[in-house]
């Protein structure tokens, strides 16, 4: 009698735990869904992005007024988080609670502390043209629906720039300078090739009204172009360090990661001193009888033609997908390669390479898009041949490998299959640059390349790009080194060449944490080494990177927890 009464009891206390573990589990999925839609009020070119097209006639409001609203409800969020019971929720939604609670920190260093919508007259322009960019790529709906997106879209730009206009406050001068030189492929980009992708619309009326709002665009641009170059130019004396606090918080509320800045650079530093002993050792296997230097300079003479740089990146994604399948060293989820295009105008003044992706909620616009930034027309012939010399033939595999096989694209393949809403909207560049970075070096470590040391050395050279990101992005924004000196910083330690150095610091001067491509990169090395000894024998590549794809692009902090069930450092 007493057995079965315990056992009844058992019974109803699995059933009440499991009970309110879902309860608990039903609320924080609403939780979820709430933040997202009020962050999607203040982003729609975000929601756009990911897939959710309830907001594609929105534009993101600069007004002073709007970004005040957005900071009250935040700083809402933040003490809805917070008081939020982690008791009852599995370990992965408890997880996903601190993710959000970092974002809203995030957000709010940015609009409170950082304050480039005050500092920064492009970084609106990126949101704007971009807002455009994907309805006119993003095949989701037919052309004349899109077009009309675009309309609804175009006819609050005038008024977007005006209140960026109000915003800004004494720039930096190297941040007027940047959105001056997006100036001529931004108005490029709406004069020529918005209407030229609805070339095939045949609704009369329609077009009418899209040349109406698009050429009122145009104009507005070209409005801002001439405040940016009369006015903002000649009174930009503002500093663009973020100061060594908001370094820190960025650091931790972004990646989770809350090593010292002083320690952050020991570790940088003695990465890139270890790379430049290997990048030396590689170099006199190649030729024995020259510096490394003019080893690299002779390297870097080997590149495709410059029209022939595409199809020279088409060429390389074939070969790459089929030496991972072959080693098994990743599963990639689908066999659809990815799309390899010309950098849209408007990202080309920072952008070498990178990969545009769907969102993971996007069902339709599936493709993916590699994008190359080519060579300028206006460029003189010097200029030229030393940005294809950046794309050499090894940096151009280590290019394919970072952004593609197995990088970003096969990451992006795996977070459409991400376990929760949280970890398809909310990625960290630690994990994400880190795990591209890592792959390659990993590629080559495994065997592609057959061992040649032209590739190794190529990969070494982007390895110390990075390295030299790491530093310069710390020492620029604590005050200790200038814009000049971080440009022959990339040029000395880095064997980086002058014009990637001048991009690569006008690129630190807005983006000071750069650093993840290496700090990613150590944090999954770590990672794997440590899980290799958890494992014993059993370890395998594909087992141990699939797990970590199945995270999610979350912080490598949170990606220990739940591969080996504790909290050690992450470096």
């Amino acid at each position: 009698m007493i057995t079965a009464m315990r056992k009844c009891l058992l019974v109803f206390l699995l059933l009440s735990a499991a009970a309110f573990a879902q309860s608990a589990k039903t609320d924080f999925d609403k939780l979820v869904d709430d933040y997202f839609d009020f962050s999607f009020q203040f982003h729609p070119t975000a929601a756009t992005a990911a897939g959710f097209h309830d907001y594609d006639t929105k534009l993101e409001n600069f007004s002073r007024s709007s970004l005040d609203a957005e900071t009250a409800g935040l700083k809402t969020w933040r003490e809805k988080v917070a008081a939020f019971p982690k008791s009852g929720l599995p370990p992965d939604s408890a997880a996903d609670l601190d993710l959000i609670a970092n974002d809203i920190n995030a957000r709010l260093l940015e609009l409170q502390d950082i304050q480039m919508w005050r500092r920064d007259p492009s970084s609106n322009l990126t949101t704007i043209n971009y807002s455009i960019f994907l309805l006119m790529k993003r095949n989701f709906a037919p052309q004349e629906d899109r077009l009309r997106l675009i309309i609804a879209r175009e006819k609050q730009i005038p008024g977007a720039l005006q209140d960026t206009r109000r915003n800004l406050s004494n720039p930096p001068r190297v941040y007027s300078n940047v959105a001056l030189e997006q100036m001529p492929g931004i108005v490029a980009f709406f004069r020529k090739d918005v209407p030229e992708t609805f070339a095939q619309v045949k609704d009369s009326r329609l077009l009418a009204e899209f040349n109406a709002s698009n050429g009122a665009t145009v104009q507005a641009l070209e409005k801002y172009g001439k405040f940016l170059k009369e006015k903002l130019l000649p009174v930009s004396k503002g500093d663009f360090r973020i100061g060594a606090e908001n370094f820190r918080k960025k650091l931790l509320y972004e990646e989770m990661v809350d090593v010292p800045v002083n320690h952050l650079l020991e570790i940088g530093y003695a990465d890139m001193r270890r790379n430049q002993r290997r990048f030396k050792d590689v170099a006199a296997q190649i030729d024995p009888h020259h510096t490394p230097a003019e080893v690299l300079a002779q390297l870097q003479k080997d590149h495709p033609p410059a029209d022939k740089l595409l199809q020279s990146f088409r060429d390389e994604l074939g070969g790459l997908r089929q030496f991972i399948e072959q080693k098994k060293l990743v599963t990639i989820p689908s066999p659809v390669l990815p799309i390899v295009e010309e950098t849209p105008p408007f990202a080309r003044s920072l952008t070498t390479a990178s990969m545009d992706t769907p969102g993971a909620f996007e069902t339709k616009a599936t493709e993916a898009i590699l994008n190359v930034t080519l060579v300028d027309p206006r460029w003189s012939q010097e200029k030229a041949e030393q940005w294809m010399q950046s794309f050499n033939w090894p940096v151009l595999k280590a290019v394919a490998i970072h952004e593609a096989y197995p990088g970003h694209y096969v990451q992006f393949l795996w977070v459409k299959q991400a376990p929760s809403k949280v970890r398809k909207l909310l990625a960290c560049g630690s994990n994400a640059e880190g795990w591209a970075h890592y792959t390659e070096q990993m590629m080559l470590d495994e065997g592609y390349g057959n061992g040649d040391p032209k590739i190794r050395l190529g990969q070494l050279e982007d390895a110390l790009l990075r390295n030299a990101r790491f530093i310069v992005g710390i020492e620029m924004h604590t005050g200790k080194m200038t814009e000049e000196q971080a440009r022959k910083f990339f040029i000395d330690e880095a064997y980086q060449l002058p014009p990637v150095a001048e991009e690569e610091t006008k690129r630190g001067t807005s983006d000071p944490t750069y650093l993840v491509y290496t700090l990613g990169k150590l944090q999954i090395l770590k990672l794997r080494e440590d899980y290799r000894k958890r494992q014993g024998g059993n370890f395998t590549l594909e087992e141990f990177h699939n797990r970590l794809m199945q995270q999610g692009a979350v912080p490598l902090k949170i990606i220990r927890r739940a591969m080996l069930g504790d909290d050690t450092p992450t470096l």
